[in-house]
């Protein structure tokens, strides 16, 4: 493992590690016109397909994954582009190699003027190895639900639905050889998009399942068994034809002026929408117990509680359990514990003995040592132990992985419990940018989605953070890990100006959809809200400092800091460029506006008559002094926020997140 004094220090970050975590510059994107079609080229893959402006395709790519689902990323080359404004030909080879996959497949995109638009791959595989997909899939874009959709079978036959509006648990069509439904999902575009697969049968999963803000059409149906062994020297060849057609012409020009970068509106309002729910923080994953100074840091969040995640099967479970009891006394926070427990109910007894105690234990989550959703066996189990215990907690479970668990559980003991939850973490599919941001959408889903299951029981979503926790659907062992790279539940962006963006646009849609309780990361460490206070590794892949405070840090702060606010309606032009969080607290007004570009933007914020407002930014030149200086940064008043007509003007730096104060006027 890499020493301690391999990093970079703070002031040292190049603006792209402040921006997003790794020093390397951000894909190159490219607009392409296929008559009336247009799409983004990111690579090998084509994004944010459009009409006229509506997004009927999210993307087309093709997915390596290994027997554990694990993706393998690809490596290009002999990569080129023609184009004209009405057409074009992009072409390149990609190659996938990790671990026992190797994988080469030639890869060829056109556009034509007359809207169509095929991605075609001719694969070979270089070593025998197994694996659970290769293969195109095609998201279609959430804002598809609820319309109308004819999917034609390999038999030609034609079946009609349309998208689901709640989250569907199991695959809504099955055997499609062609997709067809109108361009317009708001009825304003009079146009008929058709989706035509060849190479493999293909089926559609809801990707909200995983916060992917998408419906997925992949290739190979999971009714087949997997792994699927692949011998060396083996072709594989698929194609994704993609045809718009209309009763009167479409234009063709480019939209110059959705092309131009340029300002973005956010608009907010007054009337509260619900009140902030509970914030929480995990436990760190680490050993240790927090510092005198951490304590501080963490106190200013005023966490309603720490999450403790205990298996009761294995050694040191007490010790976690106690020492995570002694940080929520230091910071004033109940303990939520996340416990595991085996067929043999090995430590229940002792469990019951030390929350007889009296530990301040608000929610008790419980899950099979087999499985990821709570199952009535293990549920009565615990209320019994329960039983023995003066006051107990709020009993309860769910999902420790994903929401897709808890949709797809049909036994699911509801009757017997006061709180149910689940994880979320926006990379299960896909790692980009712009793939996590697309997920905030997908969160809001969940909550919707979940409500409909578990009816007015507290609903409690987290831990929320950027990696899974763990790999809840591998088949097989998991190789041991790099020691020269960052562990899988770690990613480098936790300490990235991104990060900040992000969570204030999940705390927005969680609280928006209904979450009861929020939990987000750790408390310290690679996974936490801030560092670790000595003792770090693999600085040159995570290049933090000692008890530096993360950007994200910041934005659980300014939410801590209007603890008993509501939320106010907060709407951004394009939620891909940027998100918003809107609080109210009496008279007071904060505003958290983040930006997800990788180059400066102007905001214009449409406001209700406000006074005395100011403006605060975290962004690549504050950086320094928020992370390692971070009462200072808090501690300056900001800026007055000049306001005409209603109408204040933000010019935001690359991924800067910036907070408004003010007071309301006239009611």
């Amino acid at each position: 493992m890499s020493e301690q004094g391999g990093g970079v220090a703070v002031d040292d970050l190049s603006p792209q590690v402040r921006r997003y975590g790794v020093d390397r510059p951000l894909p190159e994107r490219r607009m392409l016109r296929a008559g009336p079609l247009s799409a983004v080229l990111e690579g090998p893959d084509l994004r944010y397909l459009a009409v006229g402006g509506q997004e009927v395709v999210r993307r087309i790519y093709v997915a390596v994954r290994d027997q554990n689902w694990n993706t393998i990323e690809p490596t290009l080359s002999d990569y080129t582009v023609e184009e004209d404004g009405l057409a074009f030909v992009v072409r390149f080879t990609a190659t996938h190699r990790q671990g026992d996959v190797d994988f080469t497949w030639d890869g060829r995109i056109t556009g034509t003027s007359a809207g169509v638009i095929t991605c075609s791959m001719d694969g070979k595989v270089g070593t025998t190895f197994l694996r659970n997909r290769i293969g195109f899939c095609v998201l279609h874009p959430a804002a598809l639900a609820g319309t109308p959709v004819e999917v034609e079978q390999p038999d030609s036959t034609t079946i009609s639905g349309t998208f689901p509006d709640r989250i569907s648990p199991h695959q809504p069509f099955v055997d499609i050889a062609a997709i067809r439904h109108g361009a317009g999902i708001d009825a304003l575009i009079d146009a008929e998009v058709t989706i035509r697969f060849s190479g493999d049968v293909f089926e559609m999963e809801d990707q909200r399942n995983w916060t992917d803000a998408s419906f997925k059409t992949y290739s190979t149906p999971l009714s087949l068994p997997i792994p699927v062994e692949v011998r060396a020297g083996q072709h594989i060849e698929q194609s994704v034809t993609v045809t718009v057609a209309a009763s009167a012409p479409l234009p063709s020009e480019m939209d110059e002026e959705a092309l131009a970068e340029g300002s973005l509106a956010v608009i907010i309002g007054t009337d509260p929408i619900r009140p902030l729910p509970r914030i929480g923080l995990g436990v760190a994953s680490h050993d240790g117990s927090l510092t005198q100074s951490q304590i501080a840091h963490l106190g200013a969040l005023r966490p309603a509680h720490l999450r403790v995640d205990l298996d009761l099967s294995r050694t040191g479970w007490e010790e976690r359990l106690r020492r995570g009891a002694a940080d929520g006394a230091a910071l004033g926070a109940a303990i939520d514990l996340e416990v595991v427990v085996g067929d043999d109910t090995a430590g229940l007894e002792r469990l019951a003995a030390i929350l007889d105690e009296g530990m301040p234990v608000q929610r008790l989550f419980v899950f099979p040592a087999a499985g990821q959703v709570t199952t009535e066996v293990i549920l009565a189990r615990v209320a019994a132990m329960l039983g023995t215990v003066g006051t107990g907690p709020a009993l309860g479970g769910g999902s420790r992985a994903y929401f897709t668990d808890l949709n797809r559980a049909t036994d699911l003991p509801l009757e017997g419990m006061d709180v149910v939850g689940y994880t979320l973490n926006p990379q299960v599919h896909a790692f980009d940018n712009a793939s996590l941001v697309e997920t905030l959408a997908g969160q809001a889903a969940t909550v919707t989605s979940a409500r409909a299951i578990i009816g007015d029981r507290h609903l409690a979503v987290g831990p929320v953070t950027l990696r899974p926790r763990f790999n809840p659907d591998a088949a097989a062992s998991e190789p041991e890990p790099d020691q020269t790279a960052l562990p899988p539940s770690v990613d480098p962006r936790q300490l990235s100006l991104f990060a900040a963006g992000w969570t204030l646009g999940s705390i927005h849609r969680l609280v928006e959809a209904g979450a009861d309780s929020l939990t987000y990361y750790e408390t310290v460490g690679w996974r936490g809200v801030m560092e670790r206070d000595g003792a770090l590794t693999h600085r040159e892949l995570f290049p933090s400092q000692p008890e530096m405070l993360f950007p994200l840090y910041h934005v659980l702060a300014d939410v801590a800091e209007v603890a008993e606010a509501d939320l106010v309606p907060a709407e951004v032009e394009d939620p891909l460029a940027a998100a918003v969080l809107a609080l109210r607290e009496g008279d007071r007004l904060r505003v958290l506006v983040g930006s997800f570009a990788d180059d400066q933007r102007t905001v214009r914020l449409m406001l209700p008559p406000l006074e005395d407002a100011r403006v605060s930014f975290l962004d690549e030149t504050t950086y320094a002094e928020a992370t390692l200086d971070g009462a200072a940064f808090r501690a300056r008043p900001g800026t007055p926020l000049p306001l005409q007509g209603g109408v204040a003007t933000l010019n935001l730096r690359p991924f800067a997140v910036a907070t408004i104060d003010a007071r309301l006027t006239g009611g």
